[in-house]
């Protein structure tokens, strides 16, 4: 299996085609509690997953340059369907799918947002890749691990990316990429290239850009 990696090259022609691509305005377009509430399939998707607080809001509106547009929030959970977000003429939409791990809510409720992921994931023929966040604090864990689990079974193409790269040290982070790698190496359905980010620093935002521009 291909060995993750953080260091693959990217060409000078990708890293701006992905800055032309986000580039241009980009708005929310609704909030889908069941996938018949999906919009039409007419392009296709690039979906963010991670475990609640892990900065998948940040991170879409680090990669569309506008802070505003995904709504943060220090309260785990927030996300709690998918949110869709669109570009006049891109190519694709952006899905914010709800976050795992933590849910301050009834489990009924938690269980119809387990469901809706599932449908998503299961039948949602537009979906492209999934970019796989983990929160480079603490790396891959079992919440992730569960997660991954379930799209390979489903072979759902996914990618890792680690935020909040920024908040540790050389060392540290060495650490967490190794054993990030190591992990993912292992998964049938996980990208060979690993990302790190930043959506405090920008440490990464064009590289995901240019990844996700290769995908049209």
């Amino acid at each position: 299996m291909n060995r993750p990696t953080v260091d693959e090259e990217i060409t000078d022609t990708e890293l701006e085609a992905g800055r032309i691509a986000f580039a241009r305005p980009w708005h929310f377009v609704k909030t889908c509690v069941r996938v018949d509430d999906l919009p039409p399939a007419d392009r296709i998707e690039i979906a963010f997953a991670g475990r609640s607080n892990v900065g998948k809001s940040s991170l879409i509106n680090a990669l569309t340059g506008q802070r505003e547009l995904a709504r943060t929030s220090n309260t785990p959970g927030r996300t709690q369907a998918l949110n869709i977000f669109e570009s006049d003429g891109a190519p694709w939409r952006l899905v914010d799918m709800p976050g795992y791990g933590f849910a301050e809510a009834p489990k009924s409720q938690v269980k119809q947002w387990t469901s809706l992921v599932h449908d998503y994931l299961r039948g949602r023929a537009p979906l492209r890749r999934l970019f796989a966040l983990i929160d480079a604090r603490h790396g891959i864990k079992s919440a992730d691990e569960t997660m991954m689990n379930e799209l390979d079974n489903l072979a759902v193409s996914y990618q890792g990316v680690l935020t909040k790269a920024d908040k540790l040290k050389a060392g540290d982070l060495g650490k967490i990429v190794e054993a990030t790698e190591v992990k993912l190496r292992r998964r049938r359905a996980a990208h060979p290239r690993l990302i790190l980010t930043s959506s405090e620093t920008g440490l990464g935002i064009d590289r995901l850009r240019a990844e996700i521009a290769r995908l049209a």
